[in-house]
């Protein structure tokens, strides 16, 4: 049992096949003989222990933080070291709300998911974390299985920010004077690519990427395809999502569907509206995360992206069109 206020590292290895995709390629987009690299952060050492014992078949190596200041020492001598950060809410000298608004105001970590661990589960505990950037939550006490389904979604969460920068690194649209535009689009491929690419337009790149990536993937998927809420979680369980994606582009009712989003450049702000062919859904719930679904593996991304990437998004009608809106700088004299 790792002793108080002391940084341990835990190894574990030797993960067997198609149990946990944990430090796969195509989990983090590198090599099959990645570890991955976890700091987690609890002042229970008991706490510690478990997680290193739920994690003992996977391909991670676990350094272990007493609190916050101790974590936060940690990530600035190694910036670029660690895949996933875990952490509990409650700690003393810098508890985990700190320390998530600390990680997420840095750039260089931008890449780096949060997983927090908490006991407070109510809506004001809830959009306090989601306020910070927390993009998943442990309710405790939890099994390990939870803890493996929340550390596959953290990683995912990581491999597609970095796609999206790779995508926006790669793009020449901002090269070009783009004031209006409808873009169709298709699959999820393509729904990344213009994200990365619309971005680049506005003042906050990487958050407005990864908020126009989500409205757009939740096209397809949810709208065009017709892959519902439950559904979802059933295939992310299975590890069958994209499959399913391919599966049904393949239909020839559903395949032939098309998603648009349409961008309109004014003198304050940047308008984008999303629509896809689909018979909408229920999207009142999802413009906020809830205590319930906070714990799902899934469900988070229109919060999300209304929080952290967006000054105002409104769905209309049956949900199947959805705009947002990023304020910009007033052009000054002489500009386009």
């Amino acid at each position: 049992m790792p002793p108080r206020g002391s940084l341990l590292d835990f190894a574990a290895t030797n993960r067997k096949p198609g149990r946990f995709p944990i430090g796969t390629a195509e989990t983090l987009g590198g090599g099959m003989d990645h570890v991955t690299q976890l700091l987690v952060v609890d002042d229970d050492p008991v706490s510690l222990a478990v997680i290193a014992e739920f994690l003992r078949d996977a391909d991670c190596a676990l350094t272990c933080a007493a609190d916050g200041i101790e974590a936060w020492e940690r990530l600035d001598a190694e910036p670029a070291r660690f895949d996933a950060l875990i952490l509990d809410r409650l700690m003393p000298r810098l508890d985990g709300i700190a320390l998530t608004r600390r990680v997420v105001s840095d750039p260089r970590f931008e890449d780096l998911p949060i997983i927090m661990q908490t006991a407070a589960n109510g809506a004001e505990d809830v959009a306090a974390g989601l306020a910070a950037g927390v993009w998943h939550y442990l309710a405790k006490p939890y099994a390990a299985q939870a803890l493996r389904r929340a550390l596959t979604a953290a990683l995912e969460d990581r491999h597609n920010r970095q796609e999206l920068r790779r995508l926006r690194a790669q793009t020449a649209i901002t090269r070009v004077p783009l004031y209006e535009g409808r873009l169709r689009f298709r699959d999820i491929e393509q729904a990344r690519a213009l994200a990365a690419q619309l971005g680049n337009l506005s003042p906050r790149p990487f958050q407005v990427s990864m908020g126009l990536a989500e409205l757009m993937i939740n096209a397809v998927e949810h709208g065009n395809l017709a892959i519902g809420y439950q559904r979802k979680g059933e295939l992310l369980e299975q590890g069958g999502w994209l499959e399913e994606i391919e599966r049904r582009l393949e239909d020839p009712t559903l395949g032939g569907r098309w998603a648009e989003v349409k961008l309109t450049r004014e003198p304050h702000c940047l308008r984008f509206a999303v629509r896809d062919e689909g018979a909408g859904f229920d999207w009142v719930p999802y413009l906020e995360l809830n205590g319930e679904r906070a714990f799902d593996i899934h469900g988070r991304g229109i919060a999300m992206a209304r929080r952290l990437a967006f000054d105002r998004l409104d769905y209309q009608g049956s949900g199947n069109l959805v705009l947002a809106t990023v304020s910009v700088a007033p052009p000054t004299r002489g500009q386009a």
